[in-house]
């Protein structure tokens, strides 16, 4: 294997400082083999800045650290941008599918917290967010919940991001009352 750049390696431990690593779950996997079975560990990890980026990564290996260490290899490669409002919850309400994996999020007024189930707890820890209430409908399995997560925060669209993309101001997009709020917390 060859060795990292020294700025792949500089890149890697600015970003190690800072990140937020959750450990969703581990399972013990078997194949089939002619001479009996063979066991490995999958790994299931949630890595985020806790400022709006956020990942997920699976790894597999014999023994867990290594599977461990592959999923959160996997999750950094896979983080992505998800807008919060006022860096504390979602901008909307959305709903989210992955499988039979069905997520409803919920924005919050301030003081709520992270009303949420354990996966789809980890995911909202890593991001950052600080007031949700999300509830899970149909399975419990922790990979189908987290994509379904995943899927609903892809839907996320802050209201400037809406504005550009319609050509109007951002105040024409949240109404008069909302726009004029904002403005003057700007001003």
């Amino acid at each position: 294997m060859a060795k990292p750049k020294k700025s792949e390696e500089n890149r890697e431990e600015r970003e190690g400082s800072d990140l937020i690593e959750k450990l969703v779950g581990i399972n013990r996997v078997a194949k089939v083999v002619k001479g009996g079975k063979r066991f490995a560990m999958a790994a299931l990890v949630v890595i985020g800045d806790g400022k709006g980026r956020v990942g997920i990564g699976t790894g597999k290996a014999r023994e867990v650290p290594e599977a461990i260490r592959k999923a959160t290899e996997a999750a950094k490669r896979k983080m992505r941008r998800i807008p919060l409002r006022e860096g504390r919850t979602l901008h909307h309400d959305v709903r989210g599918e992955y499988g039979a994996g069905k997520v409803v999020l919920r924005s919050a007024p301030a003081g709520t917290g992270i009303i949420a189930g354990g996966p789809m707890r980890a995911v909202f820890e890593a991001l950052g967010i600080q007031d949700v209430v999300a509830k899970s409908v149909g399975t419990s399995n922790p990979h189908n919940m987290i994509k379904a997560t995943f899927n609903a925060l892809d839907q996320v669209a802050s209201p400037r991001s809406v504005a550009m993309r319609r050509g109007k101001k951002v105040s024409d997009i949240l109404g008069r009352k909302q726009g004029e709020q904002t403005e003057s917390k700007e001003a």
